[in-house]
């Protein structure tokens, strides 16, 4: 394995990090609700009309930030190496994974897991392992 030095960035990584801690912390502290993504969506599309303003908001916000971002820097060009009935797959997979896990990445990885959740570690362990195998089926037995 090496590491690609002209893409490397601990520094914008560690910015990010930085910012999605403290607006899941503060989220938590003033809602009293988790920053999952998976629950927030699911939640807008059933929820009371009441209910549904702050989700709808949530995900505006997650949809404007690059849009905005883009204004200030150019975004890196982004290459996707899979044919479409591969992400259609990936896509239905990592639906159905959510769902089974009653939660996604950020609800567990981020939220969970600092709240010390023991459900949200064995979810986390979970998509960990799962990424891990299928990257070696896929790398190593099949392509």
């Amino acid at each position: 394995m090496t590491i690609d030095w002209a893409h490397f960035t601990p520094w914008g990584s560690l910015y990010g990090g930085i910012v999605i801690g403290l607006a899941s912390g503060l989220f938590i502290l003033f809602s009293g609700r988790i920053a999952g993504i998976s629950g927030i969506v699911g939640g807008a599309l059933r929820a009371a009309p009441r209910d549904r303003a702050w989700r709808i908001a949530f995900v505006s916000g997650l949809v404007a930030s690059p849009v905005i971002y883009s204004l200030v820097t150019p975004l890196p060009p982004v290459t996707i190496d899979a044919a479409y009935p591969t992400l259609i797959a990936a896509g239905l997979l990592v639906g159905l994974g959510t769902r089974y896990g009653s939660g996604c990445t950020s609800g567990h990885g981020v939220c969970g897991l600092s709240r010390r959740s023991p459900r949200s570690l064995a979810a986390v362990v979970s998509f960990m392992l799962a990424g891990f195998i299928t990257v070696f089926v896929v790398r190593h037995l099949v392509g």
